[in-house]
């Protein structure tokens, strides 16, 4: 009786263990931001402020975690309404054809240093392109509701020429590389 008992204990902890956790994106206490060199001598900051994703991890571990995000181009943000409409015309975004960036997660692997990469495919327009993005785990805690908190951010940068963001094509005015900053709270449902 008591192997049985162990037995069942231990089957029951394993399972557990290898249980998958499933986390959403808490958009109040998240940011999609971004800058980009204006005539090589100052930098234009935007953030999308309409996105959504989810993050499914086995137990509280990032390895081999699954990430999706998506971004609506129709949120960009950059403080200057007439250069928004610009940015969300075919001459970038193209938002009324393709009104998403999408990000989908294939794996995270642990790096020596602690940080995480993501491995994935990050979608523009009508471009899909395999990337790695690195990730920093800022830790998992738990909120003023009980509810377990996980805050994750990333820092990386896309040549906009491949994912077919074409206007400027000498890059003289608008720089090729965009460095995209993002910071998210996910909570554990």
């Amino acid at each position: 009786m008591k192997k049985l008992f162990l037995s069942f204990v231990l089957a029951f902890l394993s399972t557990f263990s290898f249980a998958q956790n499933h986390w959403d994106i808490d958009p109040m206490h998240s940011s999609v931001n971004f800058n980009i060199e204006h005539m090589g001598i100052s930098f234009v900051q935007g953030r999308f402020d309409k996105f959504g994703g989810d993050l499914t991890t086995k137990g509280n571990s990032l390895d081999n975690a699954k990430f999706d995000i998506n971004i609506d181009v129709d949120g960009i943000n950059t403080g200057v309404e007439m250069r928004d409409k610009h940015l969300k015309s075919k001459d970038f975004f193209a938002g009324n054809e393709y009104s998403s960036i999408k990000f989908t997660g294939t794996s995270a692997s642990k790096e020596k240093d602690g940080s995480y990469i993501f491995n994935g495919k990050l979608t523009i327009k009508d471009v899909t392109k395999d990337v790695s993005i690195p990730v920093i785990l800022g830790g998992i805690t738990k909120n003023k509701d009980g509810k377990e908190i996980m805050g994750l951010r990333a820092k990386f940068t896309v040549n906009r020429f491949e994912y077919n963001l074409n206007y400027d094509p000498s890059a003289a005015g608008i720089a090729k590389w965009v460095e995209i900053n993002t910071y998210f709270e996910l909570v554990k449902k």
